[in-house]
Parts: structure tokens; sequence; C-alpha cells
């Protein structure tokens, strides 16, 4: 983690019947997520949530790195999933990693 930075957890969860547009901007949304030079919030993991019986996306998971918690909320507000509606609820957590933590030598 870079000085003056911290992680932070980002659950989202879709609306119901969201998936076609879900697919439809799935591309877009990855671009996005990697263009960390233009919002300054790297994506330091992430991928879909599924229904309990894995029978379905129903939401993202990611685990970003940035300088603060208003960056989250723009980063967040500006991606292509938010912007066709396709979440139905987002929480953004302060997250301190522990088990498997990349930059913690053993």
């Amino acid at each position: 983690m870079r000085p003056s930075t911290r992680y932070y957890a980002v659950f989202a969860t879709d609306k119901p019947g969201m998936r076609e547009v879900r697919d439809r901007i799935r591309a877009v949304h990855r671009t996005y997520l990697r263009s960390a030079p233009q919002h300054g919030v790297f994506v330091r993991l992430g991928g879909s949530t599924f229904a309990p019986r894995c029978d379905g996306h129903n939401g993202t998971l990611l685990v970003v790195e940035a300088e603060g918690y208003d960056d989250v909320m723009r980063f967040v507000r500006d991606d292509p999933y938010t912007l066709a509606g396709v979440f139905e609820r987002v929480e953004i957590r302060p997250w301190d990693w522990n088990v498997g933590n990349p930059e913690q030598r053993v």
C-alpha cells in the first residue's frame, strides 16, 4: 500500500433482472476498473458475486486502494454498471488486509 492510501471493500448488489444489462456492458465495466490513472482508484481484487445456489450473478465485490472514501464514492458513481442502473445497493467499507496480504513478509 502506498503511503497515505488505504484499502476499501466495495459490495454492490444487483437489482433483480439486470443480467442482460450486466452482460452487455461487462467489457466497458472491466476497462473502467483498469483505468486507475484516470480516477486514482486502484482495483486490487475484483469479481462477480453469485446467488446462493451459484445460478447467476447477483453483484460485484471489489477491493480497491485509494486516498480517501470520497475518491471511492466517485469511482463507484462513475462505474458503467452504476450508470446503467445495474446496482440496487452499494456499500463501501474501509478495510484492513490481514490474511494473504501481498505486502506482508512472512
